[in-house]
Parts: C-alpha cells; structure tokens; sequence
C-alpha cells in the first residue's frame, strides 16, 4: 500500500521523468480520444457542420472562390466582425487549397491537445504531483467536449490553448512568451486580453502580515509594464477596426426587444435572478451546460488546505497556487464590468465561463487527488491497515476515479452541436444554381444553405440574427418583417413588390408554414411584428397569394419542402 501510494502520488521535488511522462502520456491520450469521438460525429454524413460554423465560417470559402456570396449582408458581416488572427489561419489554409469547413472539423482536436497539454504542465508548477496533472486535464477536457466552444473551431475556441500557455509562461516568467500569449489573444478572442492585464496588475499585490502590500521588485513592475503594453496594442488594433455595422445596442435599448427577454433567442433579461447571475448562457458567471465535478472539487479544497496533518498532499501545493486565485478575481471583475457597460464590452459570461473552467479544472485536479492521498495514508497510518482495509481503500480510490472517467458519458457525450442535413436533393438542387442566386425563406432548414450548397440567403433562423449591432441587425429586422407580411400576404402585388426589392431568386417554403401554429411555434419567427399580422390573417381564412403560386411556379420538391421560383411569380397577374 506504502509503495503503491508513493507511485500514484509521487510528490517529491524533483519529479521522476517517468512518472511525469506517462501522466502526461494518459492526458494527451484522453484529450485525443475525447476528440476522435468528436470527429466520428463530424464525417458521420455528406452534409455535417457545426452550429456556430454556420455563421462564423460558411463565409469564409470566399477565400476558395471569390465569386460565391456576392453583396450578401449576412456574409459581409460575420466576415466584418471575425478577429483577424483566427480570419487568418482560415485564409492561409485556403490558399493551399483546404476547406475552410474541413480545416473547422480538424481544429478542435488539434487545440484541445495544446491545451492538455499546457494545463497539466500549470498544475505540476503549482503542485509538483503528475496524478493531479492528469485529474486536471481530465476535467478540463470533460467541460471542454461537454460545451460547443472549442469543437466549434470558430474565434472562441482559440481562447484555452491561449489563455494556458499565458498562464504557463507567466509562472516561468518568460516575458517575451507572455506577450506573445497576450498579442495572440487579441487577434483570436480581444476579452480574454481584458482578463490577461488584470492578472499581471494583480501580481503587484501580496498579501502579507493581515494586509495588501505591493511588491518592491522593479523587474515585477517593469514585467508587468510591458505585458500592458502589449495588452493596450492588441486591444487598440481591435477597438480602433472600423465596423459598418455599428454602433452596439445599448441595454436600454436591449430591454425593449422581445429577441433578449426569455423566449427570445439571444435570451439574456430573465426575471430569474439566479439564473441571470449564475448560470444564464450570456449574463452569468458560469453557464449551466458542462460537469459540475470540478466547481465541487474545487469548494472542497479550501478546508482541505486548513487541515494539512488529516490531508499530507496538500503541503505540496506551492505558492504560485495563488494564481488560480488571481485569475478568478480578475475574471470576476471584468465580468462586473462588462454588466456594468453592457453590452460595449459584448457578453459579460465571456469573461468568467473559460477562464473559470481552466480554474475550477486545476484546483479539481489538485483536490481529488489530495482526497485519493488522504484515503491510502489513513489507511496506511492507522491500526486497520489490514489487507481487507486496503482492499477497501483501492476499491474506494477506484470507484471514484472511474465515476470521474465516465461521468460525462452520463449526458450526451461529447456535446458537439454538430448540425446534419436531412435533405441532400435540396442542398444539390441549390448548389446547382448560378452562385449569385437569392433565397428567402422563414424555414429553419435555410439556415444550412450557405454551408451545404455556398448560395446567399435573405435571412437565416439559427445564429444568423445576432442583435447586438445596431446597423446590421436592423437591416435584418427590416428583412424579416418584409418577408413574414410578404409570405403571409392575400395580396400577389406585395409579394411581387417584396421580391423586386430584395431580387429575390427563389423562396423555399414548407408545405405547413400555412397554419397559425407555424409561426406560434418558431421562436424565430414570433418575435418579429409582422408575425402577428400574419396570424390575423390566417385566422381570419384569408389564403396568402404566395400559396396559390405553389402550383404553377413550383421547380423543386422534397419531403415538406417546395421552391418556388421568383421569376414565375413575377409574370403572374392578381386574380380575384
């Protein structure tokens, strides 16, 4: 039991090569079997992308055919507002011929296996113990693959592999490679720069004699002056990039719209509190999706630490454990911040959700294995350190870090939010029209065609809408309120007038969009004005003239879906 604790939990100052090789070895390979699993999902169909890939990518194989989605708002703006490191990357592949959507598929696992690996290198500087290395990238890993931030492969997935290796090279003190941390930061994902100049702020102030004192090392204040350097130039070029788009919304103006109130889909005012403040996907410090193992495991650490004779492990936490500290309270405050300036600084969970969970992993890590200590040496150190005792102890020691292993396989797992088409003839039908087409629709499905078939849609239901700048999302207001009283309209001529508007090509509708319950039932679509006109009509037995075109103007069918092309509607004269 002696020799079998000194194994696992070699705590030694000099760790042995070995030891600390094959629990980096094991924590590398969990990462990358959590990804593989990952990737089986994502070429488990022709027609496979994931959620937020479909705004925040589709755009991008621009950089394969410069023709594809001309004078289209949707593509000019996700292009407008993607930082330029992570705009980049996706270019530089695209010149040597790889899809953006393939390169997107890869990415997640490539930067999960970066980031094990800078994490378990962090938890060994605080807590020279290999186990507790692995136990904190498990659990990174676990809430990494059971949210749809870095299997997204957009800007946000960027932030773990960086914000690591910041925390790596700022406890190495190496200078120069956290800056480089922080300037990457600022070209793949600006909040996390805001987190970063308030850790190194915070290495100025110690605790110490019942006080806060502040160094009295120049190299600290000099190492801090040129990390805010960098900071404050990664943030410029960021903050001083024109947008066409602008200004953002206000959260006055925010409180008025029915797309932030709780039925909306950028819900973020609800009247729940604790939710609002806890766990809302936007306005809370940790959103509810993922484990809540390593928030446990952390709270539990605290009084481990007051009671070093019952848990002997935790001497071997040092001092540069009061990171973990820092980088909370620094989170915190800019979370504070960003409700205080909402929403200038975007969403305030952006600055607590990842950085927390880089936090709440490692001193997870270090508690589980300091409770797995504490069990062998009671036994070890006791008058039952009997074989059945031991036993005992190795079966507790195993049940538990299997329930670890396997906990997350509890929930669907891994949480991936990839997106699968149902219907391969509409996506090839499409893809087969000229690449300067135009398709209105109020069906969801419209949301998959810039990905599956590169053709420009009007709007689009799932992520397309996004609220929070003020010159594009009126635009896209005014184009769902025109479409919503265009569909549902009794007269052709304004459905005519709608298509020569926006020079509209094809309208893609559903063979049930003809019912109230239609639009009742889309989240998307009742929260627009026009949609409560249109049921008044429906309810009032009044067929809307786009549904008596269906016959004669129909070029493709399948499934509940019909296309209708604008053309055909165009030459059609009202009848009475």
């Amino acid at each position: 039991m002696i020799s079998l604790r000194r194994s696992i939990f070699f705590a030694a100052p000099k760790i042995k090569l070995n030891a600390k090789f094959i629990w980096l070895i094991l924590s590398l390979t969990f990462a990358i079997f959590y990804g593989v699993l990952g990737l089986k999902i994502a070429f488990s169909s022709d027609y496979v992308v994931q959620d937020d890939a479909r705004q925040h990518i589709f755009w991008m194989r621009r950089f394969l055919d410069p023709q594809l989605f001309p004078n289209d708002l949707l593509a000019d703006y996700f292009q407008s507002v993607a930082p330029l490191g992570y705009t980049t990357l996706y270019q530089i592949f695209a010149m040597i011929g790889i899809d953006p959507m393939l390169l997107n598929k890869f990415l997640p696992i490539l930067l999960c296996t970066i980031t094990t690996g800078f994490c378990f290198s962090i938890c060994l500087q605080m807590f020279p113990v290999p186990f507790a290395g692995f136990l904190a990238t498990l659990l990174l890993n676990q809430y990494l693959w059971l949210r749809d931030d870095l299997v997204s492969g957009t800007a946000v997935a960027f932030v773990y592999p960086l914000f690591t290796a910041f925390i790596y090279y700022l406890l190495r003190h190496n200078l120069f490679l956290v800056c480089l941390a922080i300037a990457l930061l600022g070209m793949f994902y600006p909040q996390g720069v805001f987190i970063c100049a308030g850790i190194l702020v915070l290495q100025l102030v110690y605790w110490q004699f019942g006080c806060i004192t502040f160094t009295s090392n120049r190299r600290d204040y000099l190492f801090c002056a040129i990390g805010l350097g960098v900071a404050f130039l990664a943030l410029s070029v960021y903050a001083l990039k024109s947008s066409d788009y602008g200004p953002v919304i206000t959260a006055t103006e925010a409180r008025t719209l029915p797309e932030f109130q709780t039925t909306g889909l950028s819900q973020f005012f609800v009247n729940i509190p604790q939710h609002f403040w806890f766990t809302g996907q936007r306005s809370g410090i940790m959103p509810k999706y993922g484990t809540i193992l390593p928030i446990l495991a952390t709270l539990f650490l605290f009084p481990m630490l007051l009671f070093s004779q019952v848990f002997p492990l935790v001497k071997q936490l040092n001092s540069k454990g009061w990171l973990l500290v820092q980088i909370t309270i620094a989170s915190l405050l800019m979370f504070f911040v960003a409700h205080a300036l909402l929403f200038t600084l975007h969403l305030p969970t952006r600055y607590t959700e990842h950085s927390l969970r880089i936090v709440t992993a490692i001193a997870g890590g270090i508690a589980i294995a300091i409770l797995l200590d504490a069990l062998f040496y009671w036994v070890i150190n006791t008058k039952l350190n009997s074989q059945k005792c031991q036993w005992y102890a190795l079966g507790t020691a195993t049940l538990l870090f299997t329930l670890i292993t396997i906990s997350p396989f509890v929930e669907k797992f891994p949480k991936t939010d990839y997106v699968i088409g149902k219907f391969p003839p509409l996506y090839e039908f499409f893809a087969q029209q000229p690449k300067d087409i135009l398709i209105a629709s109020l069906t969801e499905e419209v949301a998959n065609i810039p990905s599956f078939s590169q053709r420009s849609i009007l709007v689009g239901g799932v992520g397309f809408p996004i609220p929070y700048h003020k010159g594009y999302y009126a635009q896209i207001r005014q184009r769902m309120n025109d479409l919503i009283a265009a569909q549902y309209s009794p007269d052709l001529q304004q459905v005519q007038s709608f298509i020569q508007k926006y020079h509209i090509d094809y309208w893609l509708v559903e063979n049930s969009a003809w019912d109230t319950a239609y639009i009742s039932g889309s989240r998307w679509i009742r929260q627009y004005n026009a949609a409560h006109q249109a049921v008044n009509l429906l309810q009032q037995g009044k067929i809307p003239a786009l549904a008596k075109e269906i016959n004669q103007c129909l070029v493709f069918q399948t499934g509940d879906f019909v296309v209708l092309q604008a053309t055909c509607i165009m030459r059609n004269k009202k009848s009475f």
